[in-house]
């Protein structure tokens, strides 16, 4: 059986933490930021960690050798 490649935007997007949990961007940040509250700009900077069920996927389908 081939070995297992990483999804290369995945790389990019996604990092694991030591205990195993995925790191990702704050979403909703790509556009239209003069409609959003300077609050919620504020509070999304940085990474929040993934919710679980899609962190399963992530792990598997994105970073299978991670």
């Amino acid at each position: 059986m081939p070995k297992l490649k990483t999804k290369s935007g995945a790389k990019k997007r996604f990092r694991l933490t030591a205990t195993g949990k995925v790191k990702i961007p704050v979403s909703r940040k790509r556009h239209n930021m003069r409609k959003r509250p300077n609050r919620f700009l504020r509070q999304a900077t940085g990474t929040v960690i993934a919710a679980e069920g899609d962190a399963r996927k992530i792990r598997r389908y994105f970073l299978p050798n991670a």
